[in-house]
């Protein structure tokens, strides 16, 4: 091969070119499907024959929420604050609340905010691909009974398989996805060639005119807009994976003209008499290319819901390491991408609440009057921190940021307040497991925090133990010691106990605490640092990002270029297991939040597991603590 041709396959161009098509098959699932059903929901409100004025303006709507919403607020705003490149509403939390300053009004709206998305990813996977089978229903009425036990089918096999991973499959989804965005691309073109007058939609005045018109529908109609922009969040949170310019090159190359161009040829068939019962989607298709494209439409739902679900795992185990969530069992499925993980009991939870939303609702439109209220309320407070960071990263004048956030909490809040009046028809659903979610992350922090507390005001002095270990008492054995440990200037507590009652200690020892910074990413020189304490003892600080896993045997090796003489082949790591009871002075925590803590705190995954420790070099120490 020539060089020319060697530096073509790694040129800049090439690189962009396939992470832009990637980013497709991961990024752009939830809005690239979102045209199956929000056409549809949005003229549902008007009854079952629209005028061409309110067709119009509900086209006018969506093409003007597409852009507003995405590629101003997300592509073209959000995707330029980030928190060491990586995007995402916990990442933006971290960085306004944690990582600039303490803020606990900032931290608790950004993990509300986060907890909102389970219920959308909840959601997703069950509108979408019923919305993909109920196309059967146009090639013969009589297959409507089967979309439900194909949807719970499909459901039940996508969820199945996730412990295997989707490395192998997720080479495939980018293609897939661009398939895809070109059918429904050419299906618009098709509908638009029907009715040409309705490019007139482009004009706002259409959109604003329906909204003034319709009164109390016109405002609830927002609720069915905002469908077309449920994925939306997934831009920013995606933007670390494949960076910026290759998210912004799909959506304004093929994304959003696929979206304008299919909603347009809907609206077209629409104006043209087509009848809005059944989905209006598959009208644009003709019949002998429809059970081709109802195959491709659920292929296109299941990969929105694969990339749903491992942005839920992507967000627990972010949690998990900023503390928040109680430890897991993480699996890496494979070598070739950090994303490539599993977590089983996200998994399974998922699975189960998927498939009661999926036979409870039984039809993707009743499954929209759910979906839309989570999303909302994220991209809400998405735009409130946004606003805290034009003033604090950007610098702007308080009147700049001001005006440009409050046209984008004036948007999310209506879309937000228009979502809130499909409470009860089943926007419960999504802000009860939001709710379930958040009280889990604030009882788990609360208790970890007393935890702390507890452990720090029962310390020994590091003199005491060095005093002690002096006195000839206690007896050395050959090989080396590590103690995993939160304290870091006194006696590791688990070691304080262990030498008491062995009266024996290793010859070497260190002292481990492994911290998760508020950045996603720690440069390797600022990784790890080595203190010697005592004679024989050695002190170690591990640093890591929250988008980083903690490799043990790395950081060991660190530590020994910096002077910790420890024995990487004779090694017996120590790790503290708590076992949770009330406090006897009554100052601890209320008695419903500490059995709480305490049953997560049982079911939690061990600290040797979640580090990879080797089983046979571990020993765990047991002990009462009060909170």
């Amino acid at each position: 091969m020539s060089n020319e041709a060697a530096c073509g396959q790694n040129s800049p161009l090439r690189r962009t070119g396939l992470a832009s098509l990637a980013a497709l098959g991961v990024v752009f699932g939830d809005i690239g499907t979102s045209p199956l059903y929000t056409l549809k929901t949005v003229l549902d409100y008007t009854g079952p024959h629209p005028d061409p004025s309110a067709t119009l303006g509900a086209l006018s709507l969506i093409l003007w929420t597409l852009f507003l919403i995405t590629t101003v607020k997300y592509v073209n705003f959000a995707m330029r604050i980030d928190n060491d490149g990586e995007g995402g509403i916990i990442a933006l939390m971290t960085l306004l609340g944690a990582k600039k300053h303490r803020r606990p009004i900032i931290v608790a709206v950004g993990l509300f905010g986060a907890a909102l998305i389970y219920g959308d990813g909840a959601i997703t996977p069950a509108i979408s691909v019923l919305s993909a089978l109920e196309g059967v229903e146009q090639i013969a009425p009589t297959l409507q009974t089967w979309v439900l036990p194909a949807a719970t089918i499909v459901l039940v096999a996508l969820f199945a398989v996730q412990p295997f991973g989707a490395a192998a499959i997720g080479r495939a989804f980018g293609p897939i996805m661009l398939v895809w965005f070109a059918v429904i691309a050419a299906l618009g073109v098709y509908g638009i060639l029907q009715h040409p007058g309705v490019v007139a939609a482009i004009n706002p005045v259409w959109g604003i005119d329906y909204l003034m018109r319709g009164g109390a529908t016109g405002f609830l109609v927002l609720g069915g807009v905002f469908l077309c922009v449920t994925g939306a969040e997934a831009l920013y949170a995606d933007m670390g994976h494949f960076g910026v310019g290759p998210i912004r090159l799909s959506w304004s190359g093929v994304v959003f003209p696929a979206l304008i161009l299919n909603y347009a040829g809907q609206a077209a068939i629409v104006l043209e008499g087509a009848p809005t019962d059944g989905n209006i989607f598959y009208r644009l298709c003709p019949g002998p290319l429809l059970t081709p494209l109802i195959l491709l439409a659920t292929v296109a739902t299941v990969i929105a819901s694969q990339s749903i679900i491992t942005g839920a795992y992507s967000m627990t185990r972010q949690a998990i390491r900023l503390g928040w969530l109680p430890r897991m069992a993480i699996k890496q499925t494979s070598e070739e991408g950090y994303g490539q993980i599993y977590v089983g009991s996200v998994n399974w939870l998922l699975m189960i609440v998927t498939l009661a939303l999926t036979i409870g609702f039984g039809k993707s439109d009743n499954l929209a009057a759910a979906y839309g209220i989570a999303v909302s309320a994220t991209m809400l407070m998405t735009s409130v921190l946004l606003f805290i960071a034009m003033r604090e990263i950007w610098n702007w004048p308080v009147a700049a940021a001001g005006a440009v956030a409050a046209g984008f909490v004036a948007i999310d809040g209506a879309f937000l307040a228009a979502n809130m009046a499909k409470v009860l028809q089943g926007g419960w659903v999504p802000v009860l497991l939001a709710s379930l979610v958040y009280g889990v992350m604030w009882i788990w922090h609360r208790g970890a925090t007393a935890v702390q507390a507890r452990v720090e005001a029962e310390l020994t002095p590091l003199a005491a133990m060095d005093a002690l270990l002096k006195s000839g008492k206690i007896a050395r054995v050959p090989g080396s010691a590590v103690f995993l440990t939160r304290v870091t200037d006194q006696t590791p507590p688990v070691m304080a106990w262990h030498v008491r009652q062995n009266r024996a200690l290793h010859q070497e020892v260190l002292a481990l605490t492994i911290t998760t910074l508020s950045v996603p990413w720690t440069a390797p020189e600022d990784r790890v640092t080595v203190k010697h304490e005592a004679d024989h003892f050695w002190r170690a600080e591990a640093r890591i990002g929250f988008m980083e896993h903690p490799e043990v045997p790395a950081i060991l090796a660190a530590c020994r270029k910096q002077g910790a003489e420890i024995d990487l082949d004779d090694v017996t790591f120590y790790v503290g297991a708590e076992t949770i009871v009330p406090a006897e002075d009554g100052k601890g925590l209320p008695r419903w939040q500490e059995a709480l803590f305490a049953a997560m705190n049982r079911n939690a995954g061990r600290m040797s597991d979640y580090l990879a420790l080797p089983y046979d070099h571990v020993v765990e120490i047991g002990r009462e603590i009060e909170v």
